[in-house]
């Protein structure tokens, strides 16, 4: 007993720094801890993660004689939110970004509306004539815009094997309408300032325009009053990065554009309708509600952007009208 080196003068098991009432206690702080991290991992990540960038003064870098400025500013865009803010529409279950809502709906809807114009750049305004080639390079980047929002390394539907991410696509997008800029300012690519052409393009936005406010109807129609509406920000946050794309694009589709519209006289409605769509982006709600059109107390968000949309759609339309003449 005595030479027991587990026991002491008494008989008694000796205590040890690596076991007993010690290891115990570390334990337990090690799983406290772990049990915090994890508490604090998506909240905290989410508040990092998280940004609406609906700054309405963004602006692309200063582009070369001879380019278009509309067309850097959609570049300018899908690269802000794909390497500056962070691309979380295909973030997996394990990244903070993942429990994000409006961010995504926001990113999406800009996404939307910017392949909307790539697809009028090259179907209209990329052509001489319409019996003339598509540019390759507007091709390639509306081909990419196309790609689902939310793949991330792979797409188990599709294929258990590796894919490329939205993200990946996307850059490859930007990529592709900067080497068309790039040609256009040395004469090697076509940009057509022509009415006719600025005609068509409005009127395919202002399709894509009526196809939201029509999602804002539905929205309406079916949840208005509903509390627990928890579609209404996804809804609401969509048609705020459309509404948003759309106002910086026109924007800077005046410019490239400036000479036509100045022979039509029709500054005045072109600044009115990318102001109405500002308006639009601007609308910031603590909580998105969807309330009854004619309720005392409860706000309907999805009908106050509905309306700066089609205001900005009954502009876009008066435009069209003037350019006709």
């Amino acid at each position: 007993m005595a030479n027991d080196p587990f026991l002491d003068a008494t008989g008694a098991p000796r205590s040890s720094r690596f076991g007993g009432g010690g290891t115990i206690r570390t334990v337990k702080w090690v799983g406290g801890l772990v049990i915090l991290a994890l508490l604090l991992y998506y909240p905290v990540g989410m508040l990092i993660v998280h940004k609406i960038d609906d700054d309405p003064n963004f602006k692309a870098p200063a582009v070369p004689a001879g380019a278009s400025q509309s067309v850097a500013i959609t570049a300018a865009l899908i690269n802000r939110e794909v390497n500056q803010n962070r691309w979380v529409s295909n973030d997996p279950f394990f990244l903070p970004g993942a429990a994000l809502d409006n961010m995504p709906n926001f990113q999406q809807g800009i996404i939307q509306a910017l392949s909307r114009y790539v697809l009028e750049l090259q179907d209209q305004i990329g052509r001489s004539r319409a019996s003339s080639s598509i540019d390759t390079d507007l091709q390639r980047a509306l081909g990419l815009l196309k790609y689902s929002p939310t793949v991330w390394l792979w797409d188990p539907s599709v294929s258990l094997a590796p894919t490329a991410s939205s993200e990946t696509q996307y850059r490859a997008a930007m990529k592709a309408l900067e080497s068309y800029n790039d040609r256009l300012a040395r004469g090697q690519a076509v940009f057509e300032p022509r009415a006719d052409n600025l005609l068509v393009t409005l009127d395919g936005i202002g399709k894509d325009l009526g196809s939201a406010t029509n999602d804002i109807d539905n929205q309406i129609d079916q949840n208005s009053g509903n509390w627990l509406d928890f579609t209404a920000d996804d809804v609401f946050y969509r048609t705020k990065g459309l509404a948003y794309a759309y106002a910086l694009v026109l924007r800077d589709l005046g410019t490239d554009y400036k000479q036509v519209i100045q022979e039509k006289g029709a500054a005045n409605i072109w600044q009115r309708m990318v102001g109405s769509l500002m308006d639009a982006a601007a609308l910031r709600p603590w909580i998105v509600v969807n309330g009854r059109p004619d309720a005392q107390l409860q706000p309907n968000h999805l009908a106050a952007i509905g309306f700066y949309l089609q205001r900005a759609r009954t502009q876009l339309y008066e435009m069209m009208d003037v350019l006709q003449k």
